[in-house]
């Protein structure tokens, strides 16, 4: 702490302020405490990452460390063993510090290692909200959404306990970093938390009820002999029943294992299928245009152009096709963005039929046999059985 500018003392330069109120409750201490830890960090040799303001990186010849920060909590990996030992030495010179060593728990996600990756699960965490819900006997569902229509904010009355109902959304959505399987049903309630209805409960209750049934799942990140971005992207056209408002979605491949995804809710009315679709096409390059600086930062550069699978022709021919056309203009900003990338060669938009689109899972309700073999393509399964001794 020092002297604020404008109060500090010229005989006593060095004494500091009497707080009245916590550090913690101070709104500007994690700002403090987070330049504080950087400006430390720089001047050991880490650099901080432009694409991830929770990363910073440490390259010095074949030495090479990755360090996460959340508040206090940190992920540290190196190049050796040695490294590490030396920059847990430099930074428990300066911060109180224990090491608990190799990665188990990290802000609630459950890590798992085996031969061949890492398992990260919210099992403890799924089982917490169903019991905060009160549902710890409810009879399990194959799918977290039904094939009918999306839901309205008019249908069914309204909850009587609203608050309940967004503190369960809320958790839902934290939910989703290692189940992306409920982020399409979660993105549903969650339109509805200002004024949830019994009809909104129901949906929530589905969710939970089908969490009930498969707490051992969870996100399996594999060693892969591919390093390739591809992605997949789809739109559910207009299928907003209050506003008629497009769902756009995307997920992206690293290799074998899905790295990022996401299911939204445009912010903007789409007048046709192709437009829909191509919004999520421009969504999911300028994802993919983060996720490339992101490697290159991490001295892992991507040779190859992304690719992108999309399922709409059109959208396909409009990111090939350099002729702007009268009933393009309102969606020409997406056009040239997603153009460049193309004409760089750092993007390749491809056509992928409907039955392979794996981003289907994002945007709709699906039968349970093809909800499960998307579930499966995202990498999402129970962990694999070991033998004793493994």
């Amino acid at each position: 702490m020092y002297q604020p500018l404008g109060f500090r003392s010229t005989t006593h330069p060095d004494y500091v302020c009497l707080l009245k109120k916590s550090l913690y409750g101070l709104k500007q201490a994690p700002r403090a405490w987070y330049q504080r830890f950087l400006d430390f960090a720089s001047t050991i040799g880490f650099k901080h990452s432009r694409c991830d303001h929770s990363l910073i990186t440490y390259h010095n010849g074949n030495d090479v460390a990755y360090l996460l920060l959340y508040v206090d909590d940190i992920i540290l990996t190196t190049s050796s063993k040695a490294l590490r030992l030396k920059l847990i030495e430099l930074f428990a010179s300066e911060f109180a510090m224990k090491d608990l060593g190799p990665l188990h728990s990290f802000l609630g996600i459950s890590v798992t290692r085996d031969a061949n990756g890492l398992f990260l699960s919210q099992r403890t965490y799924a089982k917490a909200i169903i019991e905060r819900a009160g549902m710890t006997k409810c009879n399990p569902v194959s799918t977290p959404v039904d094939t009918q229509s999306k839901l309205s904010s008019t249908a069914g009355t309204l909850y009587s306990k609203p608050t309940l109902y967004r503190s369960l959304a809320g958790a839902l959505q934290y939910l989703t970093f290692t189940r992306p399987d409920i982020s399409y049903a979660v993105q549903q309630i969650c339109l509805h938390m200002h004024a949830p209805t019994t009809v909104h409960l129901l949906a929530l209750k589905r969710i939970i009820r089908y969490l009930q049934g498969t707490l051992q799942l969870g996100l399996h990140i594999r060693k892969s002999p591919s390093h390739a971005l591809v992605s997949y992207t789809d739109a559910d056209w207009a299928g907003c029943p209050d506003t008629r408002r497009s769902t756009s979605c995307y997920c992206v491949y690293l290799g074998d294992n899905l790295i990022s995804w996401s299911s939204k809710r445009q912010p903007t009315l789409s007048r046709s299928s192709a437009e829909a679709e191509y919004r999520g096409v421009a969504n999911v390059v300028a994802e993919s245009c983060r996720l490339r600086n992101l490697l290159l930062e991490l001295h892992c550069p991507i040779s190859k152009p992304t690719l992108v699978f999309c399922d709409n022709v059109s959208a396909v021919y409009l990111s090939g096709n350099p002729v702007q056309h009268q009933r393009t203009k309102h969606i020409e900003l997406d056009i040239h963005f997603v153009r460049e990338k193309v004409v760089r060669g750092q993007v390749r938009v491809s056509h992928v039929t409907t039955r392979f689109q794996i981003a289907d899972i994002f945007t709709k309700g699906l039968p349970r046999l093809l909800f499960e073999e998307f579930r499966t393509s995202l990498r999402i399964y129970p962990p694999l059985a070991q033998t004793a001794g493994e």
